[in-house]
């Protein structure tokens, strides 16, 4: 906000103090004059609301105190600071005018130079809670807003070990979709995502560390703490894959492909605070843990939560766990549990949609497919196999090799030829499902159209 350009609205019933007011601040400021505290909210409340009130207090009616009171009672006034200007000059007067909401208190007849003075304080500190508000308030929920308003100290660079649960979320097959799209629509798909994701994350109080491309990363505890940070952050993740949908909806809209996320949550001990320089710096959390939180989310697949055994734990038994697994990430340098997540219990129940039975279908003829495991970015030795059965973006293959759980794959269908076609789409290996022959479960993670309608027309 701009002061220069900033709204008075001066409430008084005597003509006499409001031209005295707005000769003052005319030079200044635009200036709106109420003569009664009914036509002040009614100013107050309007499309146009004013950036400062001057309030006097006895009016017939209804007095400066009550006006103040209801304006602080409203969410859509609240904000507005007000400043009485009144000849009430006993200290309890005073008293009570702060108590009301008042940020400040002038006494009649006014000086000149005080009254200016004060206007352009408040309406200075009004500019810095804005920014403030509107920077902060794109990554933190309001009431982590008002606790770093009302302790700046927080802003200092700095950190402290603290314990944390820790949220990544990331689209699954994106990277093969912003190859196939015009950079405008990745980015629109992206925002889409984004805009959608801190809704929900802000809803359960946590904290946005980060974007990085499509991905989340997301802290509980930090700058608040509380003890329901881990459950708070599982009812979170399931909170965004139920968002998912609408997110969907908006993409079927704008003729862009339907997507899917995986989450994957952690707690433990790591460095919270301020870091950087004093030109440049950022709230963030460091520490082993945000690397395992980011492994443990590489291992999902699209509408998945799988959570470690430290968020288990601290969920005090309140977690639904559907499966166990037992990975061995890297950079860790003993084995984990991950635990496949599909809802909360207790008093409030929570459930993730979509875990309901699979139904497969049977190929008529087996499709014929070739498989290239990837690592990183490098594209190991591919193997043969068939897709047997599928349901929807599940399927059942047989294989010519083992493949351990939660491999990447590049799949091509095969022409009639045994050829490499040019439809293809990624998947990750959930499970080895039988040893003779070799048959593996795969999650499709990106399956575009064109593959989607040669496998449907297959069944």
């Amino acid at each position: 906000m701009n002061t220069d350009n900033a709204t008075v609205l001066v409430v008084d019933d005597t003509p006499e103090n409001i031209d005295v007011l707005r000769g003052l601040l005319k030079s200044h400021y635009k200036v709106k004059v109420a003569i009664n505290g009914e036509q002040a909210l009614k100013l107050s409340m309007s499309d146009a609301p004013p950036d400062l009130i001057l309030l006097d207090v006895m009016m017939p009616v209804m007095d400066g105190y009550e006006v103040c009171r209801r304006l602080k009672a409203d969410p859509r006034t609240e904000g507005i600071p007000v400043i009485f200007v009144t000849a009430m000059n006993e200290t309890h007067d005073e008293v009570l005018g702060f108590e009301v909401g008042g940020v400040d208190y002038i006494n009649k007849p006014v000086t000149p130079a005080i009254v200016l003075a004060r206007v352009k304080t408040q309406l200075k500190l009004r500019s810095a809670y804005r920014f403030i508000r509107d920077t902060f308030g794109r990554y933190l929920s309001e009431e982590i807003v008002d606790n770093l308003i009302d302790s700046p100290q927080g802003l200092q660079l700095g950190g402290e070990k603290r314990m944390v649960t820790i949220l990544m979320a990331d689209l699954r097959g994106f990277t093969s979709i912003g190859e196939r799209l015009p950079a405008e629509s990745v980015v629109d798909m992206i925002n889409i995502f984004l805009s959608a994701m801190t809704d929900v994350i802000q809803e359960y109080q946590g904290t946005i560390d980060e974007f990085i491309g499509d991905a989340i990363l997301a802290i509980f505890g930090a700058p608040i703490q509380r003890e329901d940070d881990a459950i708070r952050a599982v009812r979170c993740a399931i909170g965004m894959q139920t968002a998912m949908e609408a997110v969907n909806a908006s993409y079927e809209v704008a003729g862009y492909p339907r997507v899917e996320m995986g989450i994957g949550i952690n707690t433990g001990e790591v460095i919270v605070g301020n870091i950087g320089s004093q030109k440049r710096s950022k709230y963030a959390v460091v520490g082993r843990h945000v690397n395992t939180t980011s492994r443990i989310e590489s291992y999902t697949v699209g509408g998945q939560i799988l959570v470690s055994q430290s968020t288990r734990d601290a969920c005090a038994g309140l977690l639904q766990v559907n499966d166990e697994m037992k990975v061995m990430p890297k950079g860790i340098a003993e084995e984990i549990s991950i635990f496949d997540v599909g809802g909360v219990n207790g008093d409030e129940p929570l459930a993730l949609a979509g875990k309901s039975v699979l139904q497969f279908r049977e190929f008529v003829t087996p499709v014929k497919i070739c498989m290239t495991e990837l690592k990183g970015t490098q594209a190991k030795a591919s193997f043969q196999g068939e897709i047997l059965r599928i349901s929807d973006r599940v399927m059942e293959v047989s294989s010519d090799r083992i493949y351990d759980n939660f491999s990447n794959l590049r799949v091509s269908l095969l022409a009639a030829s045994g050829q490499k076609s040019d439809t293809q789409f990624y998947a990750k290996v959930i499970r080895q499902i039988a040893d003779e022959p070799i048959t593996i479960r795969l999650h499709a993670t990106y399956l575009p159209v064109e593959a989607q309608g040669l496998l449907e027309r297959c069944v």
